[in-house]
């Protein structure tokens, strides 16, 4: 599978509102199927298809610690919330930067399958945190927009230097 290349924070693609996937067919899985080689080879734990400039509802999330757990959710929707936590993130679009976040505890996903069949996930702990962050991606939100401006602004100029360091 192709490695597919991933946008970077502020790249204002990654603030494109993502489409349902109205057909589970050979083209998606063949983008699950690079998403997962991508988002292994970063490495990261998570990976939405806006993040890799394709404005489908489609996420991939692997948090085993042997990395042979993937998991591949087509539209995507949280149904229920419980418990707040608060835990360190980062993101394969924002490279570099890890900032503590707060997010829900524990939660119920509802989506597609490779296969096009619907399923519903529970989600507790470090899942539960990756599976909403790549959600929030697919609605055009970035886990900076949960911290201060003034963070926001010192994460925009460090990514903006490292990118004037690497031309």
């Amino acid at each position: 599978m192709p490695i597919l290349n991933i946008l970077r924070y502020p790249d204002p693609r990654l603030r494109r509102v993502a489409e349902p996937v109205t057909e589970v067919d050979g083209r998606v899985r063949t983008l699950l199927d690079s998403m997962a080689e991508t988002m292994y080879r970063a490495p990261g734990i998570g990976l939405a298809a806006i993040q890799v400039d394709t404005p489908l509802r489609v996420i991939v999330v692997d948090v085993s610690d042997h990395r042979n757990n993937l998991l591949a959710f087509i539209n995507p929707r949280i149904v229920e919330y419980e418990g707040m936590q608060v835990m360190e993130e980062g993101c394969l679009s924002v490279p570099g930067i890890f900032e503590p976040v707060e997010r829900s505890r524990r939660i119920l996903v509802r989506a597609l399958d490779r296969d096009g069949q619907e399923f519903e996930r529970e989600a507790e702990g470090l899942l539960a945190v990756c599976i909403a962050h790549e959600i929030d991606h697919l609605d055009g939100k970035v886990f900076v927009d949960y911290l201060s401006r003034l963070k926001q602004n010192r994460i925009r100029k460090k990514l903006e230097k490292q990118d004037k360091l690497a031309m």
